[in-house]
């Protein structure tokens, strides 16, 4: 160290003892701040009004029942409270506004879709970096690109967006349905492609349903009865199939299926083969199991044929060669199969078997007259290629180990597309040609995350009965294994959903701040097939519970990381899987992250779409045995008085229509009543926001800021990388 002559060194010692006081008290002040955010909060008193319901001759109370009415000016106004304690709460983390410029750095690039062929144009999305939802362009060759539809003009903050379009045969016309402030409840446009011209009124009132044309005439759509307020009555929650007429009024469509008390159906889905001849119809109760009908759309009689009538089955169509229908299916095959029928009688007992089932989960989709097998081996991608009749091409060779996006086109299409990622590959596009399956990069990645200086590793540990869960845990190269590393743990398990490898820009901001991201492939969801997701439903749910709980102590016994410093965060069901977890084991983890969680068990299937969640998770009504089970898990009703929780952070939407925010509000409250301890419960509520699906890059961006400088302050740091 040089020290200038001119400065005597009494005065550089006394210079020096300055400085250190200096930051002494500056880390005082800090930690001060700590000490002072966690004792000055003030929760809102909620009040409680005496109200019950008796469940087999128990009575369970329920105070916070007015909260489930979303629409009240009382429901308002505890929103506007818990907002203000919350945002000022988080407003005061000095390094917050750091971190969301970190993510908003790593988001600004350009990404792009697959494109895909409609008529005389080449379509694709882009977002130019921190739009707020991507735009669709077109080109024809050797012109222009173009841009053919803008969600970022359907409102003025960017909270309205495009959750679907179908074009019709020639591609003349396209229908395209928008999300209002992220509802399930959509409007559907129609336009005429050539002049981007609205051709007639927007049909209202659709949910959960697809868009599929027949010909240029018109298009399938499926909805519900709309309700009033936000509880549905399981009796007249009954989806139906239209068909709307191109220029024709809405009130004259036409009911295909759903009407008839043997249609009726909580979900129902329409699907027009490519050659437009038949309609596929697909009726389900939940999220598991349907029937299958066809339509004959040639023939004068229109006549409805069953093609399967097994709710404890999975089968959908994969595409059809003129009369020869090609299915995929998990009856009697719980890693699905595919098998071929003929249409003119396509009952089960002349399914033909053509790729059989094998140890892995298949996920197929077609393209170019070919099908394409994939398979998930340990929730990793390997793609076959196979002709119409069965046979084995060849393997396709993928970039790594990740996951890979369904090749899929028309049978026209003479080149095929698809994405790859994993944890630390951001997705890149591959095109494919079909016929010597020669691949090549189409549009590279062009984030600025850069993979070579982490690493992400698969792992299996043994959960509580003994059971293999494999877990994912990515961090940076060379971290210390001593227990002192900031670690979020994620889950999910439930409703045969897979947690495949999957880059994500905000995961990634957190890891470039030091942190380790931990995914465990839990029970109840599809990684191994029907038999694992059965093992995490109904009676079995416990076991999800059991697989987090042991992945969480798995992290810590090899060291990457404390209860000091473990997060366990998870969404809808994985919302659940935290607010159970964290009930049953408060001592688990320093921060809990429900998001837009199913939090009272008891009541879930009397709102929304919430009927449809039985399969995975039985009803309080419909046994003693299952309302018994269900209480002793249902993180509402397992919240005990005078117990220290985690630092919890609920998070969920005002407009949430698919799990209603009463949840979340009625969970925060009775943990706000009953914690006890200096750790913060507090939930934000995104106003004029539903379940996720379409939020804009700017509150996407707010959201993850204010979860990580939530989680990052409690669990001690004052600053970040």
């Amino acid at each position: 160290m040089l020290i200038s002559k001119s400065i005597p060194i009494q005065k550089l010692k006394r210079k020096w003892l300055l400085i250190s006081f200096l930051i002494f008290l500056s880390a005082c002040n800090q930690d001060e701040q700590q000490i002072n955010m966690k004792k000055d909060l003030d929760y809102p008193n909620t009040k409680k009004i005496e109200f019950s319901d008796t469940y087999f001759d128990k009575e369970i109370k329920d105070p916070y029942r007015w909260l489930e009415d979303d629409l009240s000016a009382e429901t308002e106004s505890w929103v506007i409270e818990q907002n203000k304690i919350t945002f000022d709460y988080l407003d005061q983390i000095s390094f917050k506004r750091k971190i969301e410029r970190k993510i908003e750095d790593l988001w600004d690039y350009e990404k792009y879709s697959s494109p895909f062929k409609e008529g005389d144009y080449i379509y694709f999305y882009k977002n130019d970096g921190l739009q707020n939802q991507s735009v669709l362009y077109r080109r024809k060759a050797d012109e222009e690109t173009e841009v053919f539809l803008d969600p970022n003009k359907f409102s003025k903050d960017g909270s309205d967006s495009l959750s679907g379009i179908s074009f019709s045969t020639d591609g003349s016309l396209a229908a395209y349905s928008v999300s209002e402030d992220g509802s399930d409840w959509r409007k559907i446009y129609v336009i005429d492609t050539k002049t981007k011209e609205q051709i007639e009124k927007p049909i209202l009132d659709v949910k959960f349903s697809g868009i599929s044309w027949k010909g240029n005439e018109g298009f399938f759509y499926s909805s519900y009865p709309k309700p009033k307020g936000s509880e549905l009555s399981a009796k007249t929650d009954s989806h139906r199939l239209y068909f709307h007429k191109t220029k024709s009024n809405q009130k004259d469509d036409q009911v295909f299926f759903g009407e008839k008390i043997q249609e009726k159906r909580r979900y129902v889905g329409g699907y027009v083969t490519e050659d437009d001849r038949y309609l596929i119809i697909q009726g389900a109760n939940s999220t598991s199991g349907n029937d299958l009908y066809l339509i004959d759309l040639n023939s004068q009689e229109k006549e409805l044929v069953q093609i399967l009538s097994d709710m404890n089955s999975d089968t959908y169509l994969l595409n059809n060669n003129e009369t020869t229908l090609y299915l995929s299916t998990n009856r009697d095959a719980p890693n699905q199969k595919i098998v071929k029928v003929d249409a003119n009688n396509p009952t089960v007992e002349n399914w033909i078997d053509l790729i059989p089932e094998t140890e892995n989960v298949l996920s197929p989709s077609t393209g170019s007259n070919y099908i394409f097998a994939e398979y998930m081996v340990d929730a990793n991608s390997k793609i076959y290629q196979y002709d119409l009749e069965g046979r084995l091409i060849r393997e396709i060779k993928l970039p790594g180990i990740g996951s890979a996006g369904a090749i899929s086109g028309k049978k026209e299409d003479r080149e095929l597309y698809y994405t790859f990622t994993n944890y630390i590959t951001p997705p890149s596009i591959y095109k494919i040609n079909p016929k010597n399956g020669e691949t090549e990069i189409y549009k590279l990645s062009q984030s600025k995350f850069n993979p070579e200086k982490y690493v992400s590793n698969q792992y299996f540990f043994k959960s509580k009965d003994g059971t293999d869960i494999p877990i994912t845990i990515t961090h940076k190269k060379g971290i210390k294994l001593d227990g002192n590393n900031p670690t979020i743990l994620y889950g999910y398990g439930g409703f045969n959903i897979s947690l495949t490898p999957q880059y994500s820009i905000t995961s990634s901001a957190w890891l470039e701040m030091g942190g380790v991201y931990a995914v465990a492939n839990l029970r109840g969801g599809g990684e191994y097939g029907k038999e694992w997701h059965l093992a995490g439903t109904k009676q079995n749910k416990q076991n999800v519970f059991d697989d987090f709980i042991y992945a969480a102590e798995y992290l810590k016994n090899n060291g990457y990381t404390s209860k000091e410093k473990l997060a366990i965060m998870g969404r809808s069901n994985g919302g659940l899987l935290v607010g159970a977890v964290m009930t049953q084991k408060p001592d688990i983890a320093q921060v809990a992250l429900p998001g837009v969680g199913v939090l009272d068990m008891l009541r879930y299937h009397k709102f929304t779409a919430g009927a449809g969640w039985a399969y995975d998770y039985g009803t309080s009504d419909e046994s003693k045995e299952m309302f018994e089970y269900l209480l002793r898990y249902s993180p509402l009703h397992n919240i005990n008085e005078g117990v220290n929780y985690p630092a919890t952070l609920v998070t969920t939407g005002d407009h949430d229509d698919r799990v209603v925010p009463a949840h979340s509000f009625k969970f925060a409250a009775e943990l706000q009543s009953k914690h006890r301890g200096s750790n913060p419960v507090l939930i934000r509520i995104e106003v004029d926001a539903g379940h996720g699906a379409g939020t804009p890059t700017s509150k996407l961006i707010e959201q993850f800021a204010d979860i990580y400088a939530f989680t990052l302050f409690n669990m001690g740091y004052d600053e970040i990388n």
